[in-house]
């Protein structure tokens, strides 16, 4: 008993640390009561909070309990929930709500939106081949033979799947016929020994398959069910099936839903028929259509749209019962008859129709126009529209019509009937003034005097026309008989057009606007298009202010833009009579009597200009510049003289000197300055013409004293800096020119030309950098310049040209030098035709003679010839070479296309 009770000691023995029960069989461990505790309940909250508080310990507050409503501790833990915090729990949920209703829309858009951009990038399947599908009807049969089998295309090799089955042996049975049964299914006894023949076999499967296709093929017009087949229009039909896509029919049925409820709810309401007939048309059931749209006809049979609606889903056959049936229920209908008519595809047919209807509804202005359209002789439109005014004496329509067919003494009659009629129509007093003006101008023969006085009866019915309308309450606006002017003259009756704006445009106007007024309505209605109005307006208007300069202005500028030579010439005639002292208007009717080549007449004008105004320098010099361009120098030469001695300006005292510079005549030319500087001390021109003769008289110590005169009595001019700049660089002196360009620029500052004449030196003595340097510091001074801008871009290599003149476009503003130096890159690029358009923004002299250098390389004929017609009409005076050119001496009196001409020729 011992030695057992020794055998079982390890029971008592407390088991190693490392032991783990069952660890021999595979056993991890497992858990006792002693890892998860006992099975009593632990101690409660508040034991553990008198336990802490004996030991001195602070409770653990969760920082999370406040934000809990739902858990509330703290302050009030011990409050107990009353109506009044009910109240306000209400009051915070209906807020919560309504600021969730107010996101809602935003959110559920963002949703919406977010879910089409996730349909787009990733759409279904379905609907990504649904395109390739509907091509499917287009693959002829040998394409579709002609398709490969899909093959291993993975270049894997595919283990066989080599796994057998055992065959039943009831399968092998019922295979064995009964001989091979008798004979234990070991032997396959033979009938006669003869082999089976397999090209007979095949041949009798093809001749039986021909015979089931050939019975489809006629049954297929015959008995019409869905499972016929129509070998030749199979795949025509295949064409015209439109494949709709699970959201469109599902959209379909649900819409169908609806029109279903809403027909059966509101039978009588006649849209919703014709909206689920619609809906079935779209989905392609014609059949469902109509007999949604029967049902229509029959609950609303007073409908006209249903009855039109049936019409147009049915063939022309059945329409025409359809419609006729409708008059039965509408004949009082238009839109009815007219449908009806227009089934019709004889006229004869149409007019059978019509008159039908005209019998039912005879005070109808429309049936009455399309039945009258219908006829074809003008007797028989004529009687038709006599019957009509009878029927129908309101329609002012109607009256216009039988007055614009009758002859014009019995259309006057028909007016005079219409007026009594409608006496608050604008529109026949209109057709009364134009009727006139027709008969004044039909008649070639009419003299002058004749045609005027008819003419005047048009303004008198177009006057009495507007007093009658006031006095039966009609009143229109301004604006509206301004547009009825601008239809006349569209119609051709100019005449009708000015007498509407007589008799109109000085209504609803206040006395001291009326001038800005008129203007703005002749502005408007040249930029419509409308010149007879603008025209009529201005007329008006100098009848009102002839003594208005500006007004004759804008008057002469409508005529030269859209008149005549006569017009212009008439309106300039009254111009100068009314307003003598307005130079402007004397120089332009002598310049366009010069341009059009009536020099005498010319002469005239100015000779009465001189008497007018016997100290206006512009039409002395304006004078002297007619005879001198015409030959006659010693004229000119007399005329300064006068001039001189009459008015006696510094431009008279200038003009002088460069007409002695240009004969030639240096000596005269240098005593003419001496003479004027004495009087007029400070006139940079002056030294600017002494000191050029000086310069082409190889004086140039002579020339450098002149400019330095100039420069002290006119430091800011700066012309005079830059030629006494070009006299020291012509004289070998580049220093000198430097430093005279430096002091200039000290005396103007931030002065854009200075700074490129400082860099243009630098360029010619050779020193690159330093010209890179001061243009530098000229962009620093003048950020804006374009001029600096331009040289900047022509100074950067090729690669960076681009992008620097960017930059110069954004901080120049788009200047013209700079637009027509992006020109000049773009033609460089050979992209001819940004580099026109860029071009074509140009308005300096220098630019024109690019953009005709740009036209004589890349362009045809046809753009030359615009380019320069552009140009003459543009008159341009800047830039460095057009000027160069245009005052040396050797060209006076060339005109501008020459001028330009050159320009191209010397701009390299």
């Amino acid at each position: 008993m011992a030695s057992n009770k020794n055998k079982l000691a390890f029971l008592s023995m407390p088991a190693p640390a490392s032991y783990v029960a069952g660890l021999g069989r595979g056993a991890s461990g497992f858990t006792t009561r002693s890892d998860i505790g006992p099975a009593r309940e632990g101690p409660s909250a508040e034991v553990i909070a008198e336990a802490q508080a004996r030991r001195g310990e602070e409770p653990e507050i969760d920082p999370e309990q406040f934000q809990d409503p739902d858990n509330e501790y703290g302050l009030f833990a011990g409050t107990t929930y009353e109506q009044d915090d009910e109240e306000a729990d209400k009051i915070y949920d209906e807020v919560d709500q309504k600021m969730d209703s107010r996101r809602r829309a935003r959110r559920e858009a963002r949703e919406n939106a977010e879910l089409a951009r996730h349909r787009a990038e990733r759409p279904k399947i379905q609907q990504q081949f649904a395109d390739l599908k509907r091509g499917l009807s287009v693959v002829t049969d040998q394409e579709w033979e002609s398709i490969p089998e899909v093959g291993n295309l993975t270049r894997k090799k595919r283990r066989k799947d080599e796994r057998t089955f055992v065959v039943p042996d009831s399968i092998i049975v019922e295979s064995l016929d009964n001989r091979q049964q008798q004979a234990n299914g070991f032997e396959t006894p033979a009938d006669t020994g003869t082999m089976t023949n397999f090209v007979e076999i095949g041949q009798a499967r093809d001749k039986i398959l021909s015979l089931k296709l050939d019975q489809i093929s006629e049954t297929a017009t015959t008995s019409g069910f869905a499972t016929s087949v129509d070998p030749k229009g199979y795949l025509t039909s295949l064409n015209s099936v439109v494949l709709k896509t699970e959201a469109e029919i599902g959209d379909i049925k649900r819409a169908r839903m609806l029109f279903d409820s809403l027909v059966k709810s509101n039978p009588k309401h006649a849209p919703g028929w014709i909206a689920a007939a619609c809906l079935e048309e779209h989905a392609g059931r014609m059949v469902a259509a109509r007999k949604l749209i029967k049902a229509g006809c029959e609950q609303c049979p007073k409908s006209d749209d249903v009855w039109l609606e049936a019409a147009r889903l049915h063939n022309n056959d059945d329409a025409k019962v359809i419609l006729a049936n409708a008059v039965q229920h509408v004949g009082q209908s238009v839109k009815i008859w007219l449908a009806a008519a227009d089934l019709e595809h004889d006229d004869k047919s149409k007019k059978r129709v019509l008159r039908k209807a005209l019998e039912n509804i005879p005070n109808s202005v429309r049936l009455w126009k399309e039945t009258v359209n219908l006829e074809e002789s003008a007797a028989d439109a004529r009687i038709l529209l006599s019957r009509a005014v009878e029927v129908i004496p309101l329609s002012v329509e109607l009256w216009l019509a039988l007055a614009r067919l009758e002859t014009p003494e019995r259309a006057k009659a028909v007016l005079n009937k219409a007026r009594k009629s409608v006496p608050t129509s604008h529109e026949i007093w209109i057709a009364a003034g134009r009727l006139l003006e027709q008969e004044a101008m039909g008649d070639p023969d009419k003299s002058t005097e004749t045609k005027n006085k008819d003419l005047e009866l048009v303004d008198k019915t177009i006057e009495f026309g507007v007093r009658a309308l006031r006095q039966h309450q009609v009143l229109l606006t301004r604006e509206q008989w301004l547009k009825e002017a601008e239809r006349c003259e569209s119609d051709g009756s100019p005449r009708t057009c000015e007498a509407i704006v007589k008799a109109t445009v000085s209504m609803e106007v206040e006395e001291e606007d009326r001038l800005d007024t008129w203007v703005s309505d002749a502005e408007s209605a040249e930029a419509r298009g409308m010149v007879g109005t603008a025209r009529a307006v201005l007329a008006y208007a100098l009848k009102v202010f002839p003594d208005q300069r500006n007004l004759w202005r804008k008057a002469a500028d409508l005529e030269k833009a859209h008149g005549t030579k006569e017009s212009l010439d008439g309106v300039l005639s009254q111009a100068v009579h009314y307003c003598p002292q307005a130079e402007v208007l004397w120089l332009m009717s002598a310049k366009e009597k010069w341009l059009a080549g009536d020099v005498p007449a010319a002469r005239e004008v100015l000779e009465k200009a001189f008497i007018a105004n016997p100290e206006s320098e512009q039409i002395w010099l304006a004078a002297v510049k007619l005879e001198a361009e015409n030959g006659e120098l010693g004229v000119a030469r007399e005329l300064l003289v006068r001039a001189r001695t009459v008015a006696d300006t510094e431009r008279i005292w200038m003009k002088s000197a460069v007409f002695e510079r240009q004969q030639g005549q240096y000596a005269a030319a240098l005593e003419t300055v001496s003479t004027a500087l004495s009087k007029f001390p400070k006139f940079a021109k002056l030294y600017m013409i002494q000191g050029q003769i000086r310069q082409m008289e190889k004086n140039y110590s002579t020339a450098r004293a002149s400019y330095a005169a100039g420069l002290k009595a006119c430091p800011k001019e700066i012309t005079l800096w830059v030629l006494a700049s070009k006299l020291e660089e012509l004289d070998g002196r580049s220093i000198k020119a430097r430093a005279l360009l430096e002091k200039g620029r000290l005396v103007n500052p931030a002065n854009e030309i200075l700074w490129a004449e400082s860099v243009g030196v630098e360029e010619r003595s050779g020193g690159a950098a330093q010209a890179k340097a001061m243009l530098a510091r000229g962009l620093q001074e003048c950020p804006t310049s374009g001029l600096l801008w331009s040289m900047s871009i022509w100074a950067e290599p090729r690669p960076t040209r681009k992008s620097r003149s960017v930059d110069a476009l954004k901080k120049s503003k788009d200047n013209p030098l700079i637009t027509c130096t992006v020109a000049r890159l773009f033609w460089a690029e050979r992209k001819i035709e940004k580099a026109r358009q860029w071009f074509s923004r140009s308005d300096i002299g220098d630019h024109w003679g690019w953009w005709l250098k740009f036209e004589r390389q890349h362009g045809t004929p046809e753009y030359v010839e615009e380019v320069i017609r552009q140009g003459v009409a543009a008159e341009p005076h800047h830039g460095p070479v057009w000027q160069a050119i245009a005052k040396d001496d050797k060209n006076v009196g060339k005109s501008t296309k020459e001028l330009l001409a050159m320009v191209a020729d010397a701009l390299q």
